[in-house]
C-alpha cells in the first residue's frame, strides 16, 4: 500500500510508522509484566513470542491524533495477526524498496520511510534508529519528524506513547 492508499481525508494528518519485532513484540520480558493484563487468544501453532503483545497498545495507539502505518518486515501478515490482537483494523503497510547498495550505518528502511512520508510529518517507532537515521531524516525530509528508539527488550511502553502523543500535540 502507497500513501495515496491511505485513507479519504488523511492527507493532512502525521503518519504513525510501527515496526513489530523489538517494538510490539518485545525480546526481554516487559517492565509491566507483572501488571495484570488482558489474555490474548493466540490460535494453536502461533509464533509464541506474540503472547508478549500488550493489546492496551492498540486504544492507545488508536487515539492518537495520526495515521497508523505498519513500517515493519512483516508487511501484510501485521494486518492479519498483529492488529487482531490489538483490536486495530487493517493498516497500509510501508512497501520497501530495494536496500542493495545501501552501505554504512543508516538503517535500510529509513530512506523508503521518508520516501512513503512524501512531506507529510510522521513519528517513526522502531527499536533499530540511530543518530545516522536521525540525522538523515532531518536532512531528506522536508516535513517534521520524530525517529522514536524504543528499548527492544522492554518494547513499547505508556512512557513511549505518552512522548509520541506529545510531539503530536506540538504539531
Amino acid at each position: 500500500m502507497s500513501p495515496t492508499d491511505s485513507p479519504a481525508g488523511s492527507a493532512d494528518r502525521p503518519l504513525l510508522f510501527l515496526d513489530v519485532d523489538g517494538t510490539l513484540l518485545p525480546f526481554g520480558t516487559p517492565p509491566d509484566a507483572a501488571a495484570p493484563r488482558p489474555a490474548v487468544p493466540l490460535p494453536p501453532g502461533s509464533n509464541p513470542l506474540l503472547s508478549r503483545i500488550d493489546p492496551r497498545h492498540g486504544p492507545r495507539l488508536a487515539a492518537l491524533p495520526c495515521d497508523l502505518v505498519w513500517a515493519t518486515t512483516w508487511m501484510g501478515e501485521a494486518n492479519e495477526v498483529i492488529s487482531p490482537l490489538l483490536g486495530l483494523p487493517a493498516l497500509p503497510v510501508v512497501d520497501w524498496p530495494d536496500p542493495s547498495g545501501q552501505e554504512g550505518p543508516l538503517h535500510w528502511k529509513t530512506p523508503g520511510l521518508v520516501g512513503w512520508a512524501a512531506g507529510r510529518p510522521f513519528v517513526w517507532v522502531d527499536d533499530e534508529i540511530t543518530g545516522a537515521d536521525r540525522a538523515w531524516v532531518a536532512a531528506h525530509h522536508r516535513g517534521r519528524a520524530l525517529s522514536h528508539r524504543v528499548d527492544p527488550r522492554r518494547g513499547l511502553t505508556e512512557a513511549d506513547v505518552a512522548v509520541i502523543a506529545g510531539w503530536l500535540a506540538e504539531l
